[in-house]
């Protein structure tokens, strides 16, 4: 029987936030894509929190605005309300999130990727990948139809074997009642691809009308907003936001969640898979922190087109009539009707630490993957994997160099760092603390540490890579100024700092001095700079940081130089460590199974200690002495 049999550059599998930046990087650079879901209503699709961003993730999703992808745009486009978190904290954690009309922002993604040259969406089910001498060749669907390819990218999400789980119903299904994907698990498996059963959690959807608002706290979006594309235009986005709402469980909910354990599948046994830790289930948090009294409920619109509306921190597994009787509870929602219950989900994924730091599978040539197959949890992290690699796809089928971002370029080579060199036992979640060197990965100048590497690639455009390098120099030239700028000890500088509650002055400084002093910016010390030029926001704020941190920023790239060091002592990832005398038994294993590509990466692999690196620096001075 004669099946249908086509020819594509590269083939991407799954149509949510990783497939789409898959995709598009690999079509935008010029080769022949085609994206497989099971559903094209699901592309973009966000079956859990209506945001995109928050803590850290602010600053995956400028990384990938930085490098050429889309996300940023898109959500630019869909936000209904736009927040920049811990502001009262320093500059290295501030976080834009922005909550987002969820029909929309898929609506939008769609436009985009069926608008987009070299792009071919397809709703079938990817049940095989065809391998020849440990090189991808292609796929085939569950129809028998083959697509024959030169490299695949997995971005499957949550679907593979997925099983949504309330109380003693279990539906075979991926996330809000989508197609699951039941074949292509099998299919890895065979080709010797190591998979975890990992779980994720999403809270009720309830209907507004049934909310009494008069009980909750109002939260507000910011009154300037700050765009996530460092390609839109800020005027262009400035409009009329939706509020978002606070409230909190209390010891009468906590009450109803104990007492009902029992049926709880987290619980009793019924879920096999691993939850994320960063982002429990409220049963989760009522057992693990006893002692707290309360724990924050945020109320979420779901888009301007429904009054669904979503109770983040409310994630749940318990039975339909728990869920009403513990959402009840809560202030505000004591009369709450449920749309869509609270479920766990159950999938398939990878561990990833068999994948090389460019994303590619160690072990099959041209196979790609990105996303929560990774075992990472998050649209963010989802987006940024799914954009490297797109872009190493692409670059390995055109016969180019792949790009690899270290843990001291992005926050993004944070994230690839610790999936492919840490055991992750559990869905992995970005955050600050992860980032050693988090004062120069801030989410502001993500433009400017990445956007040559977007230009070079091929994803930035020639004018908007211009547009950062003049800033760069309108930043560099405004720092110069202001340290050579002297103001003296006379009556209007005196006036200008007792206002402030700044100490006066007894001799001569310069306007970079008073910059660098706590209760001083830039903005402040406009009276004083006589010949001041009028310069854009995200200038100013460069020039406010860069003067203000110096000291702590060159203390950080002094830490930056000698983990470099360590970066660039390049490593053959074929090579056999039994060869080396002298490193211990467990090191030798994780070597040979981790294959790191630097001393860095091997540095920082879980049983490799600093004295196995010692003997393997030895080792590798002695080779090259040899020849």
């Amino acid at each position: 029987m004669p099946y249908l049999e086509e020819e594509y550059d590269i083939v991407v599998v799954g149509a949510g936030h990783a497939g789409c930046e898959a995709a598009l990087a690999a079509a935008r650079l010029g080769l022949s894509t085609i994206m497989f879901t099971v559903s094209v209503d699901s592309i973009a699709l966000m079956p859990c929190n209506p945001n995109i961003g928050g803590s850290s993730k602010g600053h995956l999703v400028r990384e990938v605005d930085a490098l050429g992808g889309e996300m940023g745009k898109n959500i630019d486009k869909t936000f209904i309300q736009s927040k920049m978190l811990n502001e009262s904290k320093g500059p290295a954690v501030h976080s834009l999130r922005a909550q987002a009309d969820k029909q929309e922002y898929t609506k939008e993604m769609r436009k985009t990727l069926e608008n987009t040259e070299n792009l071919t969406i397809r709703q079938a089910e990817v049940v095989e990948l065809c391998v020849e001498d440990k090189k991808i060749v292609g796929i085939k669907t569950f129809s028998g139809a083959k697509y024959v390819c030169k490299a695949v990218i997995l971005a499957t999400g949550t679907y593979l074997k997925a099983r949504c789980i309330y109380g003693e119903v279990s539906n075979e299904t991926g996330p809000n009642g989508l197609q699951a994907a039941n074949h292509l698990t099998d299919s890895l498996k065979a080709l010797g691809i190591e998979m975890y059963r990992f779980k994720t959690g999403t809270p009720a959807r309830v209907d507004k009308r049934s909310i009494d608002f008069s009980k909750l706290e109002e939260q507000k979006g910011d009154e300037k907003i700050v765009p996530f594309s460092f390609s839109t235009d800020p005027e262009s986005i400035q409009k009329e936001q939706v509020s978002c709402w606070l409230t909190y469980t209390n010891e009468e909910t906590h009450k109803i969640i104990r007492e009902n354990l029992d049926r709880s599948p987290l619980f009793s046994g019924a879920i096999e898979g691993t939850g994320p830790r960063y982002c429990p289930s409220i049963e989760d948090k009522v057992v693990k922190f006893a002692d707290k009294e309360r724990h924050h409920v945020f109320i979420e619109p779901e888009g301007l087109y429904t009054n669904e509306m979503y109770l983040g921190g409310m994630s749940s597994s318990l039975p339909e009539d728990v869920q009403y009787a513990m959402y009840r509870t809560v202030p505000g929602l004591e009369n709450v009707e449920i749309v869509r219950n609270a479920y766990a989900i159950e999938y398939d994924c990878i561990d990833p630490r068999q994948l090389k730091p460019t994303l590619e599978f160690q072990n099959i040539e041209g196979l790609y993957s990105g996303g929560q197959f990774n075992g990472s949890s998050g649209y963010e992290e989802a987006a940024a994997q799914g954009l490297i690699a797109g872009i190493n796809a692409a670059l390995k089928v055109l016969g180019k160099e792949e790009i690899i971002l270290d843990r001291s370029q992005a926050y993004i080579g944070v994230l690839i760092d610790d999936l492919v060199t840490k055991e992750n036992k559990e869905p992995y979640r970005m955050m600050t603390s992860r980032a050693e060197y988090r004062l120069l990965l801030r989410q502001d100048n993500a433009d400017l540490r990445l956007s040559e590497i977007g230009y070079k690639v091929g994803l930035l455009s020639e004018e908007r890579y211009l547009q950062v390098k003049k800033k760069e120099a309108l930043i560099e030239a405004e720092i110069k100024r202001l340290e050579q700028v002297a103001v003296g000890a006379n009556e209007k500088v005196q006036k200008l700092l007792e206002r402030f509650q700044s100490t006066p002055l007894k001799t001569g400084t310069t306007l970079a001095e008073l910059i660098r002093r706590p209760e001083l910016s830039y903005e402040m010390l406009e009276e004083i700079d006589e010949n001041r030029i009028p310069l854009p926001y995200d200038v100013i704020e460069q020039v406010n940081i860069n003067i203000k941190y110096e000291g702590y920023i060159k203390r950080q790239l002094k830490q930056v130089e000698q983990f470099q060091k360590l970066e660039k002592k390049r490593l053959d990832p074929d090579f056999d460590y039994n060869k080396v005398e002298g490193l211990r038994k467990e090191a030798t294993q994780k070597l040979n199974l981790y294959k790191p590509v630097s001393i860095g990466q091997a540095s920082r692999i879980s049983g490799v200690s600093p004295a196995d690196i010692s003997v393997l620096l030895i080792y590798l001075e002695q080779q090259r002495r040899k020849h």
